[in-house]
């Protein structure tokens, strides 16, 4: 039911997760959601945000792994340009899906969407910091990055094209090969 969920988030928002669309997707009987799930529905997005989120983390962790930021990077912005193609421009980010909704009756939704955009920003930071950029300055770029991803995601949803998220995939590459060139010229980075 957390898998389904976590699939139905990225098309549907939160709101439109509903506990029917679940059950139906997942073929899971009505009884057990509130057995394993007595929290109910926000429980059950609150869970699938959560391994979402993990699931692109370890994305995440894996391409800054191959040692490469700039190759790394370009890998994040592919995925989700596949993610877009492969779903005909209907999936997006299931995060950002639970962050853009007004959620009232459940605010831990929005501080979990939250948790995950800052565990994404914290590794992408810590790629730049290894490759000797600045910490303050990594931990904007690893802000930047999340930002333009997600945003291109957005717009390439609404106009049905890849072009805005490879728009922004191209900028943030000559952005990053121009941070690293000259991270030397600038002298030490500031200490914390």
């Amino acid at each position: 039911m957390i898998l389904s969920a976590a699939a139905l988030l990225p098309e549907y928002g939160a709101s439109g997760t509903s506990i029917d669309r679940v059950l139906a997707h997942s073929g899971a009987p009505r009884g057990s959601v509130y057995h394993h799930f007595p929290g109910g529905r926000t429980q059950l997005i609150d869970e699938a945000v959560a391994l979402a989120g993990d699931f692109i983390a370890g994305l995440i962790d894996a391409m800054t792994r191959a040692g490469d930021p700039v190759a790394a990077i370009d890998a994040f912005f592919l995925l989700w340009r596949d993610r877009l193609t492969e779903s005909d421009f209907r999936a997006g980010c299931p995060i950002v899906a639970v962050a853009v909704e007004t959620n009232d009756d459940a605010p831990q939704l929005v501080r979990s969407a939250a948790a995950v955009f800052a565990r994404w920003r914290d590794a992408l930071a810590a790629l730049f910091v290894r490759h000797g950029l600045a910490e303050e300055r990594s931990r904007r770029l690893g802000s930047f990055v999340i930002a333009a991803a997600e945003g291109a995601v957005i717009m390439s949803r609404a106009e049905r094209s890849t072009a805005p998220i490879e728009a922004a995939a191209a900028e943030i590459h000559d952005l990053l090969l121009h941070a690293l060139r000259d991270r030397g010229e600038a002298g030490p980075p500031p200490r914390p």
